[in-house]
């Protein structure tokens, strides 16, 4: 009799934990996409690596990082990055850099018969994002000279207004603010490549 007592009571538990299982609700998955757009300057005849990117420890996770107060945030169980957030970041730089240069010339990662002339390297410190206000992107960066060793670095802070509190709002707003680093990134390699004779 307790045998078959614990029979059905493990029947039941199991069952129960499939029913809360099958209820939970379905993860979403969000990426980040370039959105700069050409500037009119004469295309760039060489070749840029991005990477590596580093991001703060508290980013570093699949999950969406939403800022809930000065010292509180929350991990979004079920609303998840679709890759990791350093190469969702260098991916979208390369692009808006290769809109705003006017070359195909640019990688993420090296390659075998790419030679670039420079290679862009990202310390972001600051990647927050606050519901129904903003997101903010602060980072270090550093455009180096492949071919002198010559190295230019500096600070962008990006705010970009989080139109709506939904996590696509603030997904695109983040997409924005990097396309202001991008420029910053941009302007550093022409003024640079401008020096070569």
């Amino acid at each position: 009799m307790t045998h078959r007592i614990a029979q059905v009571l493990s029947s039941t538990f199991v069952v129960a934990l499939l029913c809360c299982c099958g209820s939970s609700p379905p993860s979403r998955f969000y990426t980040l996409e370039s959105t700069a757009e050409a500037e009119g300057h004469l295309a760039a005849g060489y070749g840029v690596e991005v990477g590596p990117v580093s991001i703060p420890a508290s980013v570093d996770r699949p999950e969406f990082v939403i800022q809930i107060a000065p010292n509180r945030v929350r991990f979004d169980e079920f609303d998840r990055w679709a890759a990791p957030l350093d190469e969702n970041i260098a991916r979208v730089v390369a692009g808006d850099l290769s809109a705003l240069l006017g070359t195909p010339r640019v990688t993420t990662e090296p390659r075998t018969n790419s030679q670039p002339r420079y290679q862009v390297t990202i310390d972001v410190q600051r990647f927050d994002s606050i519901p129904d206000e903003a997101v903010v992107v602060e980072a270090f960066w550093a455009v180096r000279d492949l071919a002198t060793a010559a190295v230019v670095s500096n600070r962008t802070v990006a705010r970009e207004p989080a139109q709506g509190g939904s996590l696509d709002a603030l997904a695109a707003a983040h997409s924005r603010a990097l396309g202001k680093l991008s420029g910053d990134i941009a302007a550093a390699i022409r003024a640079e490549a401008g020096k070569q004779p």
